[in-house]
């Protein structure tokens, strides 16, 4: 899967929302009722580089692996960084995108989520 295929798929999710936050910070980031699940870093030089939110288990897995890091700042609430989107197996990360997601939906109060299912 490349960045438009991670783009189009993040997308796809119920009440998911597109935010592109610029200087200095330089972020294009995924949101469920302004939850981040997801995110790319759009400046040099990890232009392009994704990260999602994981559960404790797959953090120590996924940091283990070549490509695979802590996310900058955010890697002390199990958010991970994958350098390299195309070189990524497409299914584990569409998994890991549903479960950031879901963690994010899970987080929102009750009537928020009832909303964004309408």
């Amino acid at each position: 899967m490349n960045v438009d295929g991670v783009k189009a798929f993040c997308r796809t999710f119920s009440g998911a929302t597109e935010k592109n936050i610029a200087p200095p910070i330089n972020v294009l980031s995924y949101r469920v009722g302004e939850k981040k699940f997801a995110y790319f870093k759009t400046s040099e030089p990890e232009q392009w580089r994704f990260s999602v939110r994981v559960s404790v288990d797959r953090f120590i897995e996924l940091t283990d692996q070549p490509g695979v890091k802590p996310a900058k700042y955010m890697g002390r609430f199990r958010w991970v960084t994958i350098v390299d989107v195309d070189g990524f197996h497409e299914d584990y990360l569409m998994a890991l995108i549903e479960s950031s997601y879901e963690t994010a939906f899970r987080s929102r109060p009750k009537k928020q989520q009832r909303e964004i299912f309408g």
